[in-house]
């Protein structure tokens, strides 16, 4: 790494001389690390259903061992603050490029150890202990990727197309979930199960373990790619006009703390529907429909395959979203997206009525609706702090929400569905809520379309 790539805030350097960097490489570059963090992330999520509750978590109650191995998945969204505070703290003094290699390199290493983990048979306590340690790496991790590959994204950007470039690092989620969720299926039918309700030996054995350890090959190439960035004007000029704060995080809070509330709730209702759809879907899809509390009895193989289609909406629908809220406004494109989230949260019976027609349409609507909420978010979060805060503000307005939507999503779904009494009714009347509260921080934040972003 060149002495430019390191350089500090006593190290000016003029922006007219500074390399740029061609749109190519932003995009690809903003696109492939989070692709690899949203892998390694959805790689978890998936084996927190399938695999965990068998290896990690054993309990006479197949749901009181779910509901631990989801505990343990929303532990990482309580790490993913951490993260924003630490990388946002590196990524506003000494540079995005510098802290976004950081955040992959601690990504992919916590990854790639879960897939060598011993299991709760062989160690114990210790087993269900590492696992912890490790999520929370994880999610410290994705606390500092988000927001970097957002700021690379739309602090390259060309004038008028922030959320066009802002919704390349979103498009990873999508992709990592398809490549995830796809090599599960592949490995799935490589080692049959005779058990409909559990997964092969051979799989339980060693076949899980080979999408944590195949991460390594994606984060090699992402920080192949990353390696090659140059800074972008924006940071640039924070250095020669000798604007970097000595604590980020104090400056934000004191000067920007209303603005942290307001992205915190522009991402609640996203978080909850990704969640929702991803994490607590997979287990009511795949639940027998015999069951005290009945799901909707799929094998597994086949409702990810639905899941994974829906999710190629959601990729689409993320595209779509930026040329939407660069010529509407982010603010009055979320409002109306919102509010159709409300709508989709207290239809879900309705649809799930329909038979198999009313599943798939259940989830392709989700992920639709996921893809145009997400996709405005890598240009509207950031573009509500200034350059010298922006990557602290913008990540831990985005990870606090993880807190308050995503950490607690899969399991307060699950608490409704089998205990409340209402099956998925319920879980629809909390993403209605979260959507109301989403709803009213968006009717009080401004319009951030044209902001001096360079300032």
């Amino acid at each position: 790494m060149s002495s430019q790539d390191m350089y500090s805030a006593s190290e000016p350097f003029s922006s007219q001389t500074a390399p740029a960097n061609s749109t190519l490489r932003v995009l690809v570059a903003s696109l492939i690390g989070t692709t690899v963090e949203f892998y390694d992330f959805y790689v978890y999520a998936t084996a927190a259903v399938l695999v965990f509750p068998h290896l990690f978590f054993p309990s006479g109650d197949p749901t009181t061992a779910l509901l631990a191995s989801f505990a343990v998945f929303g532990a990482a969204m309580i790490a993913r603050p951490l993260g924003a505070i630490y990388f946002g703290h590196l990524g506003d003094k000494k540079g995005r490029k510098f802290t976004l290699v950081g955040a992959l390199l601690t990504m992919g290493v916590a990854t790639f150890l879960i897939g060598l983990l011993p299991t709760y048979a062989m160690v114990g306590w210790l087993a269900p202990l590492l696992l912890v340690v490790m999520r929370l790496a994880q999610g410290f991790a994705l606390g500092g990727e988000w927001s970097g590959a957002a700021l690379v994204a739309t602090e390259n950007a060309p004038a008028g197309k922030r959320a066009v470039f802002g919704t390349f690092p979103q498009l990873g989620a999508p992709l990592g979930f398809i490549l995830a969720n796809s090599l599960f299926l592949l490995i799935a039918a490589w080692l049959p199960s005779d058990n409909p309700g559990r997964p092969s030996e051979e799989f339980l054995t060693w076949g899980w373990r080979i999408p944590f350890i195949f991460s390594a090959v994606m984060v090699i190439i992402g920080l192949w790619v990353r390696l090659n960035l140059v800074e972008s004007r924006a940071f640039n000029n924070v250095i020669n006009q000798k604007k970097v704060v000595r604590l980020p995080l104090g400056n934000v809070i004191k000067q920007y703390g209303w603005e942290l509330v307001l992205g915190t709730f522009y991402m609640l209702a996203t978080y909850v529907l990704f969640y929702l759809i991803t994490a607590f879907s997979l287990s009511y899809g795949t639940a027998p429909t015999t069951a005290a509390v009945p799901g909707l009895g799929y094998d597994y193989t086949t409702f990810v395959w639905m899941m994974v289609f829906g999710a190629v909406f959601f990729g689409i629908f993320t595209l779509f979203s930026g040329p939407w809220a660069d010529r509407w406004g982010r603010r009055r494109f979320l409002i109306l997206i919102t509010a159709l989230i409300f709508v989709y949260g207290l239809t879900w019976v309705p649809l799930l009525s329909l038979g198999e027609p009313g599943v798939i349409a259940w989830l392709v609507i989700g992920f639709g609706l996921m893809g145009v909420t997400f996709g405005p978010m890598g240009a509207l979060l950031p573009e509500l702090f200034p350059a010298n805060v922006r990557y602290t503000g913008s990540g831990i307005s985005y990870n606090v929400s993880s807190i308050i939507g995503a950490a607690v999503a899969p399991f307060i779904a699950v608490a409704l569905w089998r205990y409340g009494g209402g099956g998925p009714f319920w879980v629809g009347v909390y993403l209605a809520i979260s959507a109301v509260l989403t709803l009213i921080a968006l009717l009080l934040g401004p319009e951030t379309k044209d902001v001096d972003y360079d300032a």
